[in-house]
């Protein structure tokens, strides 16, 4: 029997910014995928007839004068939707794309699109769920690809099609696995909680022993060495704090003050999206994001007795 072709359409897109209410895509790449072998490529710039941002060309470089005789999005929508006909569409964090995608469709030609959605940053996620990180850097170094070219599209979307269909496999033994003990989920949820009552307790009991090695070395005991060899020191660290204003100017004049200060992105987030600021000032902090992401989570809710 002939083996059944399974078609799938691995894509990236670079864009003026992150908003796709308002940003456009200034370029589009995809390999074709049959049974997890490319087959086919497309790609191209796109003129966004409107200003690219400044923090988009900083990650993928692509300038204004780049895109100046490239084909704009009317001309090129048409070429790009027949290429993913109505295939999966594979994407690392694919709502990125697909809503970028589906806004130029519905401007271009009166409708969005309908293809599935395929987020392999989210199978990543799953299958590997201990990792810092989940980038398409992350995945590409799990899986042994070589990763040219990154945050060009045609570069990214090669390294995820070279990474995809062996992400997919474990994920789908994964899926079965998880699938076959649907049945059994009042008994997993009982698990889950005593597994997760032992760890609390863990914990605890790993901070009181902490607390008598503390104590010992506070006395001024010596270093232990255990019998495999493991040795237990104490490291003492002193950490200041800093008058901002004070400090600022030395920054900016050695070029350090964006690596010595981190944004609490989720209160920007919360005044983006709140009431607090004027309408004027939520839009350039929305107009300010750099990155664009979507997580799902499960959340245990306390029945407290």
């Amino acid at each position: 029997m002939a083996r059944k072709k399974i078609i799938e359409i691995v894509l990236d897109t670079e864009t003026t910014g992150l908003d796709y209410t308002k940003e456009k895509m200034v370029e589009f790449a995809a390999v074709r995928l049959e049974n997890g072998k490319i087959k086919d490529k497309f790609e191209t710039l796109i003129n966004p007839q409107q200003h690219i941002r400044k923090s988009s060309i900083a990650i993928h470089g692509i300038t204004p004068e780049m895109v100046e005789d490239a084909p704009t999005e009317e001309e090129i929508m048409p070429q790009i939707l027949e290429f993913m006909g109505d295939y999966p569409m594979v994407a690392h964090n694919a709502i990125f794309d697909y809503s970028f995608i589906n806004e130029a469709s519905k401007r271009v030609f009166g409708h969005g699109i309908n293809n599935e959605r395929v987020d392999t940053q989210q199978m990543f996620k799953e299958v590997y769920p201990d990792l810092d990180a989940h980038g398409l850097n992350a995945l590409t170094e799990k899986f042994k690809v070589e990763l040219h070219d990154h945050h060009r599209a045609m570069g990214d979307t090669m390294g995820l099609a070279l990474a995809y269909p062996k992400l997919k496999k474990l994920y789908f033994q994964k899926f079965d696995w998880a699938n076959k003990e649907l049945d059994n989920i009042n008994y997993l949820f009982e698990r889950f909680l005593r597994i997760q009552q032992a760890v609390i307790t863990m914990q605890s009991e790993l901070q009181d022993l902490k607390s008598v090695f503390k104590l010992y070395f506070d006395l001024g005991g010596a270093p232990i060495t255990s019998e495999e060899g493991d040795m237990l020191i104490y490291n003492s660290k002193q950490a200041f704090g800093y008058d901002f204003d004070a400090v600022k100017p030395v920054l900016e004049d050695i070029g350090a003050f964006e690596k010595a200060v981190k944004l609490n992105t989720g209160f920007i987030d919360r005044l983006a999206n709140g009431h607090g600021i004027s309408e004027e000032q939520r839009e350039i902090l929305k107009n300010a994001r750099s990155e664009f992401n979507e997580t799902r989570n499960i959340q245990v809710i306390r029945n407290n007795k």
